[in-house]
């Protein structure tokens, strides 16, 4: 184990991940040419055949991703991390789709090996990376779970002590001799989590798998990698689910394009990332060119504002905001009749609710050909997370301007019901107020 301290789990040096993308052949349209090209074919392809396995030439300190150079055909996953995890800790993994978190989480888990640097781990690690991972679609889920227990590395013996109780934590009870092709996306991932976490590694690692559960298991799930923490025992979690990462874990990392950004206390990692993907909020969206209607009038920024009109940063559960969307309109002319519309989605691009100028009665007529339409939301209902936003827009009842995702709004815990306490993030997306009484 080299240097490695005795409490040190996971010790990743410098690790680098590089894959070879495909690029688009020349195709030559001269006879001659194409001839001595088909004659050279043997050679080129072992050339081409290493090369998807041999990265010894590159510089992973030297690439730029941006730059047309002959690199094109490279993709760095990761480049130089490092980091220890020590025994007992809990360590999440944080960052936009494409960042790289579950390329890491692979390679912990010895599915890739990295393209250079160094990994040391010390115990047994188990993983649940995806959804169903080591499962026969024939063999039963009894049959599966003794396979996947094998394959993890317990003994029969061990499968059996605890099978009664990896199928009670899944809660499919009843399914347990039923054919795992006829299983529901959050069945298969109930019994491998629940298998996984029965495991006793001394190192759990759980991709964001845990986003197929409905929110009772979800919240199930982190009380189980709460008591295996509380065990000595460390654990490594991938989640875009910021309250679950700052309740869960002590210390965060953060990936950016691959690269490691922020490391150090959850909360605050947390914060930063919730910070940096705000700034979305503020969107140039005049060059968008994915969106809809005759232009007749078009968003071109999207910004959010506290209850005085500033521009804000971060939004909080039970705050007074207002949605600011600045509109332009092709002609300069006045606009007759415009309604404005704004669509929040979910984690899963559902529709949480809609915003409609029209049926509140502020249909918008005579206007000037720029300007800005502002929507004020009073105490904000929504619990933590992050949301997409999506606008429309029609002119004299016709499709002027339609932008989906337009922007992002990021949503921290705030005290929506005054009591000084915060209300759990698994409990849907919606606050309501209320009042309680007895009869």
């Amino acid at each position: 184990m080299g240097n490695t301290g005795i409490d040190t789990m996971i010790k990743a040096n410098e690790v680098c991940k590089c894959y070879r993308i495909g690029l688009k052949e020349d195709v030559h349209t001269d006879f001659t040419v194409a001839f001595f090209e088909f004659l050279k074919s043997p050679l080129k392809n072992y050339r081409k055949y290493r090369s998807l396995y041999r990265f010894d030439d590159l510089d992973p300190n030297s690439f730029d991703a941006t730059a047309n150079n002959n690199q094109s055909d490279i993709l760095w996953a990761l480049r130089n991390i490092t980091f220890e995890v020590n025994r007992g800790e809990v360590i999440g993994f944080i960052g936009r789709n494409g960042a790289g978190k579950s390329t890491l989480l692979k390679i912990l888990s010895k599915i890739t090996t990295p393209t250079s640097g160094r990994i040391e781990i010390r115990g047994k690690v188990a993983s649940l990376l995806e959804v169903g991972t080591g499962f026969h679609p024939e063999l039963s889920g009894r049959e599966n779970v003794y396979l996947n227990g094998t394959i993890l590395g317990m003994t029969k013996k061990e499968v059996d002590r605890k099978f009664d109780e990896i199928v009670d934590f899944s809660g499919i009870n009843r399914f347990i001799d039923t054919p795992v092709k006829r299983y529901s996306s959050g069945m298969a991932v109930r019994l491998a989590f629940s298998v996984a976490a029965h495991l006793e590694p001394e190192i759990l690692i759980i991709d964001e798998v845990l986003a197929v559960g409905d929110a009772e298991f979800q919240k199930k799930c982190l009380g189980k990698m709460k008591n295996v923490a509380s065990e000595g025992r460390t654990v490594l979690f991938v989640s875009h689910n910021m309250a679950a990462v700052s309740n869960l874990c002590q210390k965060a990392i953060m990936l950016e394009n691959g690269v490691m950004t922020e490391s150090g206390p959850a909360q605050d990692i947390v914060a930063k990332y919730m910070q940096s993907a705000n700034k979305t909020s503020l969107v140039r969206l005049g060059d968008r060119i994915d969106r809809g209607g005759n232009q007749e009038v078009r968003f071109v920024a999207f910004d959010l504002r506290d209850s005085l009109g500033h521009s804000i940063q971060c939004v909080f559960s039970g705050q007074d905001i207002n949605i600011a969307l600045h509109y332009e309109s092709k002609v300069q002319k006045a606009i007759k009749k415009a309604s404005v519309y704004i669509i929040v989605l979910g984690k899963f691009d559902e529709i949480l609710f809609q915003l409609s100028s029209n049926v509140t009665g502020n249909e918008f007529q005579n206007l000037p050909p720029k300007g800005v339409f502002v929507c004020n939301i009073p105490k904000l209902p929504l619990q933590p997370g992050i949301y997409q936003v999506s606008l429309y827009c029609n002119v004299d009842k016709k499709d002027a301007d339609w932008v989906p995702n337009a922007g992002t709004l990021v949503v921290e815990s705030g005290d929506f019901f005054g009591t000084g306490k915060l209300p759990g993030s698994d409990k849907g997306y919606h606050l309501v107020q209320h009042s309680w009484r007895t009869e």
